[in-house]
């Protein structure tokens, strides 16, 4: 118990329309935090957008929400996102062993791909606008297919997910163990108890170590303009003291806001503003990375050499091809943070005010984060 869990994703067989337009937004993906003894599912997680270091983090994060606690080995297959700078560093601070699974033998992980094909059979393939009959693409007929009758919206199928993974399922018999999945936990915990040496809290130092940073994990403190992430400038007061400017300091960015990110100066960390706030405000990562990259290809179809920055950038997302060019990012990007607000503690900080500055020490090596390569999206 607790000793050795898997993680992984699949899609989900099910269409997912918007909750404000009702217009289809395709198929999420399932992210699964499993037990390997009691066969208990610690954590769920499900998003739009395909596996990444975020959607590992954000699992993690669950967890620690849930349980204030973390595994001490985790499986995981040989997915990039396994491989990603901040999920190693996460699992290093909290000393967590992650395994890979031996290539050519599926039968490591086949624990959680048989939890998978059971939400498949006993869940999602009795909903309304499920994609089973999809294998047969050629045999079905316009008033038949599942795009036409999808009725689910993302937090609606996140919150009877995890109605069905934290109660159903946790309470049906388990025909390996000959047990439920949550008696077999609490016998175990009353065998072995509660280890609290390994717990973890959920507060504002947790939330921001699970934040990602940049390539160098640094940022020179620039008089006048603060420091420089990810082709945007940000700002705090701190910054107007003479010994900050010109210094170098650890940053962090939250994922889901581009209008915020993070300094650590004088042991705290720091909420800085970004520069044209208004234009950036509740964008995501991924949001930027398709705007600059449709910004990117007309700059080069026009033969222009112009540095992408925040101007530049804040005109393009206000303009028409820069709104077609997000507006389904945008409104999967609604419905994840719709699912954030049905939970208690935010798996990432976006929601700190402003007053809310982490005393902290840096929880990752800023020498080492140096060595690294190019940021994994």
């Amino acid at each position: 118990m607790w000793q050795l869990c898997h993680i992984d994703h699949t899609q989900l067989n099910l269409e997912i329309v918007c909750a404000t337009t009702g217009r289809g937004l395709g198929r999420p993906w399932l992210s699964v935090l499993l037990d390997a003894f009691s066969r208990r599912i610690l954590a769920v997680v499900l998003i739009f957008d395909p596996p990444s270091y975020r959607t590992c983090m954000s699992l993690l994060a669950e967890c620690v929400r849930r349980h204030q606690r973390l595994p001490q080995q985790i499986i995981v297959d040989n997915g990039a996102e396994f491989r990603s700078n901040y999920f190693e560093v996460l699992l290093a601070h909290y000393n967590v062993t992650k395994l890979e699974r031996p290539s050519g033998q599926p039968r490591v992980g086949s624990l959680i791909e048989r939890l998978f094909r059971t939400s498949e059979t006993k869940l999602v393939h009795n909903l309304q606008g499920n994609t089973q009959g999809m294998k047969t693409a050629r045999q079905v007929t316009k008033a038949a297919n599942p795009k036409n009758h999808a009725v689910w919206t993302l937090p609606d199928m996140y919150e009877q997910f995890c109605r069905w993974s934290y109660e159903v399922y946790d309470q049906m018999l388990h025909s390996t163990l000959g047990q439920s999945p949550r008696e077999v936990y609490l016998a175990g915990l009353n065998q072995y108890g509660l280890r609290p040496n390994r717990h973890i809290a959920n507060d504002e130092a947790f939330r921001i170590l699970v934040l990602p940073t940049t390539k160098r994990g640094t940022a020179k403190v620039q008089a006048g303009r603060g420091v420089k992430v990810n082709y945007l400038y940000y700002w705090c007061d701190t910054f107007r003291r003479a010994d900050i400017t010109g210094s170098s300091v650890a940053v962090k960015y939250d994922p889901h806001d581009a209008g915020i990110a993070y300094a650590y100066v004088n042991g705290i960390w720091e909420r800085c503003i970004c520069e044209r706030y208004v234009a950036f405000q509740g964008r995501s990562e991924r949001e930027m990375l398709l705007a600059t990259t449709v910004l990117r290809q007309q700059l080069r179809q026009n033969r222009q050499q112009v540095d992408i920055n925040a101007k530049l950038l804040a005109a393009f997302l206000a303009s028409v091809e820069g709104e077609e060019a997000v507006l389904e990012q945008q409104m999967k990007d609604r419905a994840v943070r719709q699912i954030y607000g049905l939970t208690k503690g935010k798996p990432w900080p976006a929601q700190l005010s402003k007053d809310d500055n982490v005393k902290a020490q840096p929880t990752f090596d800023v020498q080492a984060l140096e060595l690294y390569g190019d940021l994994e999206l």
